[in-house]
């Protein structure tokens, strides 16, 4: 038996790399703007957790690579 999909929130968007509030490739801005939270909080997380072994480097490129560009609304 197939459950129905509960209606997408309107508030919500899809997880993209931000163009306006980039400093590299806009992943710290597209996962703040997604999760509505501060870009600052989000790449201070990022660079505090380069002090942890794991694969943080190779995560960042994988979502740079993989997350579309948000587009620009001029």
């Amino acid at each position: 038996m197939a459950y129905p999909q509960p209606p997408a929130d309107p508030g919500r968007h899809q997880l993209m790399r931000s163009s306006q509030d980039r400093w590299v490739a806009g992943v710290a801005g597209g996962l703040a703007h997604r999760f509505g939270i501060s870009p600052g909080l989000v790449r201070f997380l990022f660079v505090l957790s380069l002090l942890l072994p794991g694969p943080q480097i190779i995560l960042y490129l994988a979502l740079w690579i993989l997350l579309p560009k948000e587009p620009r609304l001029w």
